[in-house]
């Protein structure tokens, strides 16, 4: 019998999830969306609520809340949800339980150039994060005083590809009425495509505030990297295999690791390890690493 791999067991992962985050396939057909009772509870990644497939409710659509009590409350439980997440997995979710990032990944197969990012560029996320999740949403009310979703109005391409174009491409009647804010957000959704085809994890590196949040708490996860300096080689080839442009060797936690694993399979000395510890991974400053 065939032994799975590190990465194999995380692509079957990664395909359940996206599976019970969109079980719901029968409602491409009419453009209908799933309004039963679990769309009360949160998708733990980026997962469009309108969606016609769609179980869940997005997690940062839910923290973008309306101005009723009942909608505060769902935003506060999804903060709550997302902050609880983050401080026990850290950015584990965006490796193995997000809808978008499995997208992404298998985009990034397709035959081209492959380009890195300048690291400046993944602080995009957290400015995205900051305007059109928290402030924006908190200032910006529309006529029913209800809170705008900033982020999923004008930026969010997961909209778009799950909800926008399978919603128009069932409600003719609809197509009449798309304006300027449907071609930018379409726009950007190209680019997003074009993105990930070039850039691994380009929508996590670069846009995703739900990223963010959980880079932000990768440092302090249950859930972590750690690295043995005794068996560590500083041969480079965990730097080279990460999709997201990190050195675990310098740098373990770092806010974007996605725990994905590529790094632990490739190390030639299993220097390198991953699960639930308390204790902080050790991190091995630059002077180390040259003395290895």
């Amino acid at each position: 019998m065939m032994k799975l791999t590190r990465e194999i067991k995380r692509k079957i992962i990664q395909i359940a999830a996206f599976g019970y985050s969109n079980p719901h396939l029968q409602n491409f057909a009419g453009g209908r969306l799933y309004e039963g009772s679990w769309k009360q509870f949160c998708n733990p990644g980026m997962n469009c609520y309108s969606c016609p497939a769609a179980g869940l409710a997005c997690p940062i659509g839910a923290m973008q809340a309306g101005a009723n009590s009942a909608d505060y409350r769902f935003g506060f439980y999804a903060t709550g949800m997302v902050l609880a997440l983050g401080v026990i997995l850290g950015r584990v979710v965006c490796g193995f339980l997000c809808p978008f990032g499995l997208v992404q990944e298998l985009l990034h197969k397709i035959p081209s150039p492959k380009l890195h990012l300048p690291k400046w560029m993944t602080y995009i996320k957290y400015g995205l994060l900051a305007v059109f999740v928290i402030l924006l949403p908190m200032l910006a009310f529309g006529g029913l005083g209800v809170r705008s979703p900033s982020f999923c109005k004008f930026i969010c391409p997961v909209g778009i590809i799950e909800g926008g174009l399978p919603i128009l491409a069932t409600h003719p009647e609809l197509r009449a009425v798309v304006g300027w804010l449907f071609g930018l957000k379409s726009l950007i959704l190209i680019v997003t495509i074009a993105g990930s085809v070039l850039v691994s994890r380009f929508f996590c590196k670069l846009m995703c505030p739900l990223g963010a949040i959980y880079g932000l708490l990768n440092p302090i996860a249950v859930y972590r990297m750690d690295i043995d300096s005794a068996k560590c080689v500083s041969c480079g080839v965990c730097a080279k295999v990460c999709p997201m442009d990190v050195n675990p060797t310098l740098k373990p936690n770092s806010a974007e690791c996605i725990r994905c694993g590529k790094c632990i399979t490739a190390c030639p000395t299993e220097a390198l390890s991953s699960g639930f510890k308390i204790r902080s991974g050790k991190v091995l400053n630059k002077t180390e690493v040259e003395k290895l």
